[in-house]
């Protein structure tokens, strides 16, 4: 049997690991739900969920990765107990990874096109109702949608033929290098923008008479929401990349690692939106039209705005790209495991996305009578419903499942691998909180989901006892663990 290819370098891992994680969510939804819920008081809120909510999941998903050197194809079958049937979660990974590409590499496609715009000058001199109507002119042109789809798949793939190493891996340092350069530049811009401070003030400065307004559980569960899917955890995107590190190192330092570089892309965007907004008078809570309507507004008034507005949708292209090499690699990973050559999964798979992805692309034009989740909805709202809203929250209850429950992988074999090198252990003490609590607290989400997608009446029991048990459950934990301290 052929050896399984390796990646090179921690750095790597880290770099391909957050370049999965990092994607447009952090900068399309980070800003403008923050934005809406209080700034600052809504970020600590989200770092809070973060770590009690993605970072253990996240650590579940490298260790079965790694302790099963497969994808997510594999991993299940060699890792269950003998006559069970854990093996039929990875149809829910493998069924959410293609699931994501069918809208992201058109949504992909835009920040390309969007890219090239900028460069051109194609907004320069529009007034803020005809840069709203190129927006969409684009959604409405099918040989836009298509072309620019066709071009991130073909770039996505590509990478991914070049092998782990020297495609995957090269490209994912350079692009998350380039994407973290652009960044600072930016933002030594919109720092220096007249009347920033305020934008910085909002941003840094915590409200929390602004997001009691807007509805605390309203918040929090947004807050919950955006560290839960922010990382693309429960359909093994990530599990892929542990399976390609050795056992030197341990998964929650690692973890915790990947976890920072996607929090970092997340607040530097806003340090870049906010002042940015705030210096020319826009609304920052503006929806996804942020990013395609308000913003190229802003660079339009901004001395040098050409080149900042490249800039802006250059960093965004990184996101998108980065994202969609890892999945692609994921996919192409669950061919290999089934015993393709790597060149033969990318022929194949490269033709099966981009027929998947038609949908997508011609949904806002020629298949737009298709209206599936009411009246305005599009074919992507009701990929990402079934991705977001379904796959990512229940494929993560399986892996909390899986690694926790004895007729599953277990407890032990789970903290066994995740502890396995140096590094943070991940805490015995959190057995409890990841095998009880933290599984009600996702089916929760999962549930909330539907109700904020088609009911909306609050039931304020619910979250408010999961909230007490997440803080109440770990903060005994400790307290007992360093009582046994003491006495011994």
């Amino acid at each position: 049997m052929k050896s399984r290819e390796k990646l090179s370098s921690r750095l790597g891992f880290i770099l391909i690991s957050a370049g999965c994680a990092v994607g447009l969510g952090n900068v399309w939804r980070f800003p403008y739900i923050t934005g809406q819920y209080g700034g600052a008081a809504f970020v600590l809120l989200y770092l809070v969920f973060l770590i009690l909510l993605g970072l253990p999941i996240m650590v579940m998903e490298f260790s079965v990765g790694r302790a099963s050197q497969r994808s997510a194809a594999k991993s299940f079958d060699l890792l269950e107990p003998e006559g069970t049937k854990w093996h039929l979660i990875k149809y829910v990974c493998m069924g959410g990874n293609y699931l994501l590409m069918m809208f992201y590499t058109t949504v992909g496609g835009w920040m390309i096109n969007y890219c090239l715009k900028m460069a051109s000058g194609t907004f320069e001199g529009l007034r803020t109702e005809q840069v709203g109507e190129t927006f969409s002119n684009m959604l409405a042109s099918p040989g836009q949608n298509l072309f620019w789809m066709i071009a991130i798949t073909v770039i996505g793939f590509f990478i991914c033929s070049r092998g782990l190493q020297n495609g995957v891996e090269k490209m994912s340092k350079y692009m998350m290098s380039c994407l973290f350069i652009v960044m600072l530049v930016l933002v030594i811009r919109a720092v220096t923008l007249p009347n920033a401070v305020e934008g910085l003030k909002f941003y840094l400065i915590p409200d929390f008479q602004k997001m009691m307004a807007n509805g605390l559980w309203d918040a929090i569960f947004a807050a919950m929401g955006q560290a839960f899917f922010t990382l693309s955890l429960g359909i093994g995107a990530l599990a892929i990349f542990g399976s390609y590190i050795g056992k030197d190192r341990s998964l929650l330092g690692e973890s915790l690692n990947v976890c920072i570089l996607d929090t970092c892309v997340a607040f530097i965007a806003g340090l870049i939106i906010f002042p940015s907004c705030f210096s020319f008078n826009v609304a920052a809570d503006s929806g996804p039209g942020l990013v395609f309507v308000t913003l190229p507004n802003v660079f339009n008034a901004m001395s040098g705005g050409r080149l900042w507005g490249f800039l802006f949708f250059l960093f965004m292209s990184f996101a998108a790209v980065t994202t969609i090499i890892a999945v692609f690699e994921n996919i192409v990973a669950f061919a290999m495991d089934s015993g393709w050559s790597r060149k033969k999964a990318v022929r194949v798979n490269f033709i099966l996305i981009l027929l998947l992805s038609l949908p997508c692309a011609f949904g806002f034009n020629l298949l737009s009578f298709i209206e599936p989740l009411g009246d305005g909805s599009t074919i992507q709202d009701l990929e990402d419903f079934i991705v977001s809203n379904n796959m990512l929250p229940l494929g993560s209850l399986m892996y909390l499942l899986f690694c926790t429950f004895r007729y599953g992988w277990g407890w032990k074999n789970f903290t066994d691998e995740a502890n396995s090198g140096v590094g943070f252990q991940f805490p015995m003490w959190a057995r409890f909180y990841v095998s009880y609590i933290l599984p009600v607290v996702v089916i929760y989400i999962f549930f909330q989901g539907y109700i904020e997608k088609f009911a909306k009446p609050w039931n304020i029991l619910i979250p408010s006892v999961l909230l007490l048990l997440m803080i109440y459950v770990p903060l005994q934990a400790w307290r007992k663990k360093r009582a046994n301290n003491k006495n011994t």
